[in-house]
């Protein structure tokens, strides 16, 4: 909260690399045709959630930044996804609902500090929304994948990003 400018810089590029993450699950497995409309409106609404930052920032007298810092909370977190095509799959389904559920969590402690006013009922609505995205990700590895997989996995990554949290920075940024 002492530096919300930077925080909504990063939240803005967080948002540009949710919808390009999401669009690239469609580049990428273009046969997972059960779950592509659903990563195309994820893919939407986190464009959306972009562009709903920036019009803050405009108001604020605040630019985007010129380039986006690199993420080493998911660059960490991505170093562990397994190499096999499906496996790598659903490492990035499961490294989507993480993300997602902690930038909700993010959005919750931000919400709960802001002054009553337009900025606190705007991360009111968007801690429910990436909340909805964390399980979004995880129903689609369950297409795919037998529950007791999905959710072993799940919990590896939990351990992990809970190693990995430790050893990072603690900073104003999203992740």
């Amino acid at each position: 909260m002492a530096n919300f400018d930077f925080f909504l810089q990063d939240h803005a590029d967080c948002e540009r690399k949710a919808s390009a993450f999401a669009m690239s699950l469609v580049a990428k497995y273009p046969n997972r045709t059960e779950i592509l409309p659903t990563l195309i409106d994820t893919a939407l609404e986190e464009l959306e959630h972009f562009r709903d930052v920036y019009q803050i920032m405009e108001k604020r007298g605040i630019q985007l930044q010129h380039e986006i810092k690199e993420d080493l909370y998911v660059k960490q977190l991505l170093s562990h996804c397994k190499k096999g095509r499906d496996e790598h799959f659903l490492d990035r389904l499961i490294l989507g609902s993480i993300i997602e559920n902690r930038g909700a969590e993010r959005f919750k402690i931000i919400y709960e500090h802001l002054p009553e006013g337009e900025l606190k009922k705007f991360y009111h609505n968007l801690w429910a929304n990436e909340a909805k995205h964390g399980e979004v990700f995880v129903r689609m590895a369950l297409i795919y994948f037998p529950e007791n997989q999905v959710f072993k996995r799940y919990e590896e990554f939990i351990l992990l990003e809970s190693i990995i949290m430790k050893s990072l920075e603690f900073t104003g940024r999203l992740h």
